[in-house]
């Protein structure tokens, strides 16, 4: 039978009932006060293997189940390697890398036009712009503009062209585009809508104004933004973006 043993050295020895093996309990070598160990209500079996202390540490627990984490926050620290920030994001070799960019939208800015006009001048008149203020340099700008035009002069065109306009320059070398119009010998002759798009790179963080111009290829021909003679309302938009790098 198994026998339990008392010993000066401070150790309590439960033998096993061959003397051959036998489990120790060992007092501290100093206490600040007396201490318990209590045992659990419930019935607990050892089959084999070692007794963890569950320390306040946690340290001697080597396979806790992750599914057994009911509450609290895991520290990010322990997610990844790296420094966990509003502008890194934990890649699936667990490690904190700089947020992806390029190709989002920084910003938009859109404007609607709906006034009439009727332009006899072979100097480009400013129909519709909209201003937007780049937050990078490298930032890029996509324009949209969607212009309703037409004229009512024989054997005349619709110019268009798009300026950009940083500050008060605004020079023909900063033009970004230049489209001839229709030039039909009709009078009264509805283009209709003129889509275009620009992509620029602007390299600045100033504000810049995207203005659309239109112009009638000669001087006393009459062309239009927004209406033409024969009557009715249109509208015209201008959408800029701001891509960022």
């Amino acid at each position: 039978m198994a026998e339990l043993r008392v010993k000066g050295t401070g150790t309590i020895k439960l033998f096993e009932s061959d003397n051959t093996s036998s489990v120790t309990i060992a007092s501290p070598a100093s206490l600040s006060a007396d201490k318990t160990v209590t045992l659990p209500d419930a019935d607990v079996t050892l089959a084999s293997g070692t007794m963890l202390a569950t320390d306040g540490s946690g340290a001697s627990l080597t396979a806790l189940n992750a599914s057994e984490l009911g509450s609290g926050t895991v520290p990010t620290a322990r997610l990844g390697s790296g420094t966990a920030s509003s502008s890194t994001v934990l890649y699936g070799d667990q490690t904190y890398k700089a947020e992806p960019g390029g190709g989002k939208i920084g910003q938009v800015v859109h404007t609607k036009n709906t006034t009439y006009r009727n332009i006899t001048t072979s100097s480009f008149v400013e129909c519709i712009s909209v201003t937007i203020t780049p937050s990078a340099t490298s930032s890029k700008i996509l324009v949209l503009n969607s212009a309703h035009i037409g004229k009512h002069t024989n054997d005349t065109q619709v110019i268009e062209r798009m300026y950009r306009v940083v500050g008060a320059v605004d020079t023909s070398t900063q033009v970004l585009s230049d489209i001839s119009g229709d030039n039909k010998t009709t009078t009264h002759n509805d283009i209709g809508f003129s889509a275009t798009q620009f992509y620029d790179s602007p390299s600045s963080t100033a504000a810049i104004t995207y203005s659309y111009r239109i112009c009638s290829y000669s001087n006393n021909s009459q062309v239009n933004y927004n209406n033409y003679s024969g009557g009715g309302s249109y509208s015209s938009q201008m959408t800029a973006m701001e891509i960022l790098a």
